[in-house]
């Protein structure tokens, strides 16, 4: 198995050459993302930075530190590339000064000698799990310190670059400084060859992200005490919510907001089938609205979900019992939403270890225990919950040393 992946692995890079050429003749991506994949984007003068993060969530967890490297150095130019099209949109809708985003460059040795030739930047500070042995062979090569950041490596991903160990060592040895998002990440890129002075303290940029963000105007607890949240959730889990929800007494709203909205006429029908009411947002309903007593919200629309978590007292992340990791309990942290989770929360292991060991969270090992939580979730327990909850979110988000360390690391 070992030698089949490391015979497959080169030729990955040139699949994804191919998806590009696809992505070009379909219209998919604009014509400047094939030039750009390929290391062809015109550079301005002066010092640069190369800053890399997969997609929205990536780099938008990352802003803070765009934002705070520009400000301690202002002769700075960053370059900021991703994969998407959705995460390049983004960047570019950021306006920031010195910021130029791109599709990043096939993990091939032409257009990375293509881009570094160009651009010739100082460092590569690459977000999260993005690790590209090419990549960062050729910065090595180049004298450009690597950096990782907010480094996440599940024990998924781990396991598969066990398989090509050497390879991943060589990358390894090319990072400079390297912060993981949890202890278990740090754990896993040691033993796959991250050397152990390089490591820096942990930091979780999500965190940090959520954190820095304005405090919220949420209404008085006892007009969110009786609202209940289902936040991104995916196939069965609504089943679960619902089924839970009828049986309990403590909530009389529900918000369901699916991960992915095409889904919500299935999740309309779930609600259907247990005589429940239920109005949808994208007829442009608000909850409460007419009729008035309908029991269930869909929200099934993009962007809104800032609403949603202000509205409710409580709130369950889905993915947690879907087998898909889980996904960010610090959205509802912020907006003091108590937190309710299933078992699977892989994706975000280290904050929900943190965050159960604090009592800010009601950790469910199975859906027969949901109802019987939601009734426990009265108004003091809801801000228990959230209390403990917003604390650790503070404390993670007074993480000070992490920019300068890694300017110096990088030599800037």
């Amino acid at each position: 198995m070992r030698r089949l992946t490391r015979l497959l692995l080169p030729l990955v890079p040139w699949a994804m050459l191919g998806v590009a050429l696809w992505r070009r003749i379909t219209g998919a991506e604009p014509p400047e993302a094939l030039l750009e994949r390929l290391g062809r984007r015109s550079a301005p003068t002066g010092p640069t930075l190369w800053l890399h993060g997969a997609s929205n969530g990536e780099l938008a967890s990352a802003r803070w530190v765009i934002e705070a490297v520009l400000a301690a150095r202002p002769t700075l130019h960053l370059l900021v590339t991703c994969n998407t099209l959705t995460a390049r949109t983004m960047v570019t809708g950021w306006s920031l000064p010195r910021v130029t985003a791109a599709f990043a460059p096939l993990d091939l040795a032409g257009p990375l000698a293509r881009l570094l030739t160009t651009w010739c930047p100082k460092a590569l500070i690459t977000v999260e799990g993005e690790i590209y042995p090419r990549r960062f062979a050729a910065c090595a090569q180049a004298g450009i310190p690597v950096a990782l950041i907010g480094a996440r490596m599940s024990e998924r991903s781990y396991r598969g670059w066990a398989e090509l160990q050497p390879v991943m060592a060589r990358a390894l040895a090319a990072v400079q400084i390297a912060s993981a998002q949890d202890a278990a990440s740090e754990d896993r890129l040691r033993k796959l060859g991250l050397p152990a002075h390089r490591l820096h303290a942990l930091c979780d940029l999500k965190a940090v992200a959520t954190g820095r963000l304005p405090q919220p105007n949420l209404p008085p607890r006892d007009l969110r005490a009786t609202t209940l949240l289902a936040a991104s959730t995916h196939d069965g889990e609504e089943a679960i919510v619902l089924d839970a929800f009828v049986t309990q007494s403590q909530f009389t709203r529900l918000i369901i907001a699916p991960r992915h909205p095409r889904r919500a006429d299935a999740v309309a029908a779930l609600v259907k089938a247990r005589g429940l009411t239920c109005t949808r947002r994208s007829t442009g309903a608000w909850p409460g609205t007419a009729p008035a007593d309908a029991q269930v919200f869909l929200a099934d629309t993009m962007g809104e979900m800032d609403l949603w978590y202000a509205s409710a007292g409580a709130c369950f992340v889905g993915g947690s019992f879907a087998v898909r990791g889980g996904h960010t309990p610090w959205e509802p942290a912020r907006f003091a939403s108590a937190i309710l989770h299933g078992p699977s929360v892989a994706n975000f292991a280290g904050p929900y270890a943190a965050l159960d060991a604090a009592g800010g969270t009601e950790a469910l090992t199975s859906p027969d225990q949901l109802a019987a939580t939601l009734n426990r979730l009265r108004p003091a327990r809801q801000i228990a919950l959230s209390s403990a909850a917003a604390q650790i979110l503070h404390a993670l988000t007074t993480e000070t040393h992490l920019i300068d360390d890694l300017m110096m690391a990088c030599g800037l």
